[in-house]
């Protein structure tokens, strides 16, 4: 860490920015939370309640009449107003941080990545469900070899939500970035990627179920990937009865584990990243190895959503584009993702 800490500005308050992002900035010593816009007078008042150190501001526009007092910003705002901000930051001189979804076109987030290596700017995506403890414990599994050859993952992220909270979820379309594909699917193909690499749409379905949704709530997907692997993906937002999280089959053993992580719900119940019993799985919910017939519990990684702002810190203290140190998140992996969601789109 150098001697002086990164001034960091978080845009949007809603879920991103007050459980995903400012917690983080604020607990990490390297980092210092100086900015947070939020126009919403409640979300303004919980702002300034909970970090009273930082300055409240209304707009992402006003963070950017700031930049020259600023090293990072993070965008924690609707998937539309992405593109048009993370270019504006970087022509501000400002590190960028971008939430899920990257951009709503591919073509969008490979413009940020050659402006961002143009300008020498440090550019990366908020893939936090790399960190959370099940896909932990399933990378785990798979580098230690214990399921032999995988051949077939089934991955899904289902919720019971039969109404949307969000005004701008309700309104936006699948041109806006709305819908669940965007959403909850760009972590489960952005997992379906780093674990088992590069992979093609064969087959799709989307759904909008709810009554109000304009986009998509329900939606299965089946890739190939190159390495051999299938994968089946299932994202639903009108689930009465989840399925596993993972289930991961291989020539030597399967895997499987229900339930979500519990980082999101410990945060969201005040709990803190520096807190003990942050990331930590309760037994009842370890997932399950079979081996030669034996079914063995297998306990879940600690989760670890911190390590992806002290990676960037370190790649931001070391020089930002300059140093050799890894991104948290190569910007190229969630572009990656955005062609699936193309290639998804033209075939249903």
């Amino acid at each position: 860490m150098t001697s002086q800490p990164i001034r960091t500005a978080v845009a949007g308050f809603g879920l991103s920015g007050s459980v995903f992002h400012a917690p983080f900035i604020a607990s990490n010593p390297a980092y210092e939370l100086s900015v947070i816009a939020t126009s919403d007078a409640g979300r303004q008042a919980k702002a300034k309640a909970r970090y009273p150190q930082a300055a409240i501001v209304n707009t992402p526009g006003d963070i950017l009449a700031l930049a020259d007092q600023l090293d990072l910003i993070v965008l924690g705002t609707p998937p539309a107003t992405h593109f048009p901000l993370a270019k504006a930051a970087l022509e501000a001189g400002l590190d960028v941080v971008v939430d899920k979804p990257f951009t709503v076109r591919s073509t969008e987030g490979e413009e940020l990545i050659r402006l961002a290596a143009q300008l020498g700017r440090v550019l990366t995506v908020y893939q936090n469900r790399r960190w959370d403890g099940d896909s932990l414990t399933v990378r785990k599994l798979l580098d230690a070899g214990t399921l032999g050859t995988v051949t077939r993952c089934e991955v899904g992220m289902e919720r019971w939500a039969p109404e949307i909270a969000k005004a701008w979820k309700a309104g936006a379309s699948a041109e806006d970035g709305g819908g669940v594909l965007f959403d909850l699917g760009t972590h489960v193909l952005d997992l379906c990627l780093q674990f088992f690499g590069p992979a093609t749409v064969t087959y799709a379905e989307i759904q909008a179920r709810r009554p109000q949704e304009s986009a998509d709530d329900d939606v299965f997907l089946a890739l190939q990937h190159q390495s051999g692997v299938i994968s089946h993906v299932r994202i639903n937002l009108t689930s009465h009865l989840h399925g596993p999280r993972f289930r991961i089959l291989g020539t030597e053993g399967g895997f499987v584990k229900f339930g979500s992580d519990p980082q999101e719900p410990y945060v969201l119940g005040g709990g803190l990243p520096t807190d003990a019993g942050y990331g930590v799985e309760p037994a009842e919910n370890h997932g399950t190895l079979e081996l030669n017939g034996q079914r063995t519990a297998v306990a879940t990684e600690r989760g670890a959503y911190p390590e992806f702002y002290r990676i960037l810190a370190d790649k931001l203290d070391d020089g930002g584009s300059a140093s050799a140190l890894p991104l948290p998140v190569d910007p190229a992996d969630p572009v990656a993702v955005l062609k699936l969601i193309e290639q998804t789109r033209s075939l249903a």
